[in-house]
């Protein structure tokens, strides 16, 4: 009888670490682009005594921003008023499952317009969303 050869127990470890890799480099660009989709220059309003909102986001969120000129931005494209219900109407349709549950979130300069801001919220109702938040600084730094 001869003796079986048992295999080594060591593991190849090359391709797992390249997946950790490749996950960290994913994290860190999707964060990048998400924190350069807000417009810094928007200063936000204060509001002491709103709510606390956790920081769980929908993935679903679309997230509008108004500055002190009144200019609709999504993603730092500037939309006017009737392409921002037309982006939203078309996002809508294509969750028409989940459509009006779509939440919206708006962050309007503290110098904006009510009038402005009003136009955001037309469009949103318009195109049947009602999930509508509005970002403000709750303590300041």
């Amino acid at each position: 009888m001869g003796r079986f050869k048992q295999p080594g127990g060591n593991i190849n470890m090359t391709p797992m670490i390249d997946v950790v890799f490749q996950m960290i480099i994913f994290f860190v660009c999707t964060v990048q682009l998400e924190q350069e989709a807000i417009n810094e220059a928007i200063l936000l309003p204060d509001s002491p005594h709103g709510p606390m909102v956790s920081e769980e986001k929908d993935p679903r969120t679309i997230t509008i921003e108004v500055d002190k000129n009144g200019r609709i931005f999504i993603a730092r494209t500037r939309l006017s008023a009737a392409k921002l219900r037309k982006v939203l109407v078309k996002t809508v349709q294509d969750y028409s499952a989940a459509g009006p549950s779509i939440p919206i979130r708006i962050r309007a300069d503290a110098a904006t317009h009510h009038s402005d801001v009003k136009r955001v919220l037309d469009a949103c109702t318009s195109a049947g969303l009602y999930k509508i938040n509005f970002v403000a600084v709750k303590d300041k730094a």
